[in-house]
Parts: structure tokens; C-alpha cells; sequence
């Protein structure tokens, strides 16, 4: 077998990762069709343009799946989270998604996507530890 340097980064923006990026989307699309990842990103803002809430995913193989959700504290309880799940709904249903997946931490937010129909279907324990990591996916057809 022959003899490789592993080089260790610290931090993402070297441009190795965005090349293992670009491998591996080459990959899966020569197995699985065009790998198309469209990002979808939508934002609340304020007056002074201060971010209040945003959800951030990406749209590919017809399924939408969901990064980051994110409410600030005070707004929190008053359907904004729900309103940008259900705004990324209508525009992955849009871009021809049939299914949409997330992953969360915490006993709140397992309620909050419940209620939203979102249905739990794996779980991580000890991620992190004395916690878990909660997986849902939902139909949107």
C-alpha cells in the first residue's frame, strides 16, 4: 500500500473541502442523476435590518432539507417558526420536492416539528453528550 501525508486543517476554508465537496457531488450524480443542490434560504428582518429569524436549507433529489431554524428568543411562541416551515414547504413543493428532512437537538423543539407534522424517525444518543439528536421527515405530496 503506498505511503500518504494526512494533512489535518483546523478550519473549513481551505480549499481541500470545497473540492471533497465537489468529488463527491460528481459521484453521487454519476450514480444517483444530476446532484442539482439549490440553496433556499429565507430571513426576518427588522427595521435596521437585524436578522429576527431565518430558516436555511437546500433543495436537491426532490427533497427539501432543513440546516438551521432560528427564531430570536423574544419572538419565539408567536408562529414565526411555523410560518417559515410552512413558506419552505410551499417553496420546495414548488421546486418539485415530494419530502423534507431535519435534524434537532432539544425536547422543545421535538414538539415544535411534531406539531408541524414532522414525524421522528431515528434518534443519536449522547449527541450531545447527556442529550440526543432527533431526525423527522415529512411528506409534502
Amino acid at each position: 500500500m503506498p505511503l500518504f501525508d494526512i494533512i489535518t486543517a483546523t478550519e473549513n476554508t481551505d480549499s481541500g473541502y470545497n473540492e471533497i465537496g465537489r468529488n463527491l457531488i460528481g459521484y453521487n450524480s454519476a450514480l444517483f442523476g444530476k446532484m442539482d443542490i439549490q440553496p433556499l434560504l429565507l430571513t426576518i428582518r427588522d427595521g435596521a435590518g437585524k436578522l429576527q429569524a431565518g430558516l436555511g436549507g437546500k433543495i436537491f433529489y426532490q427533497w427539501l432539507t432543513i440546516d438551521l431554524l432560528w427564531v430570536a428568543e423574544e419572538l419565539r411562541g408567536q408562529g414565526i417558526g411555523t410560518s417559515l416551515l410552512k413558506k419552505a414547504e410551499e417553496e420546495a413543493r414548488m421546486r418539485g420536492c415530494t419530502d423534507a428532512w431535519l435534524d434537532t437537538i432539544g425536547i422543545q423543539a421535538l414538539r415544535f416539528y411534531e406539531s408541524n407534522g414532522y414525524s421522528r424517525w431515528g434518534e443519536l444518543p449522547d449527541y450531545p453528550p447527556g442529550h440526543k439528536r432527533s431526525f423527522f421527515r415529512k411528506s409534502l405530496v
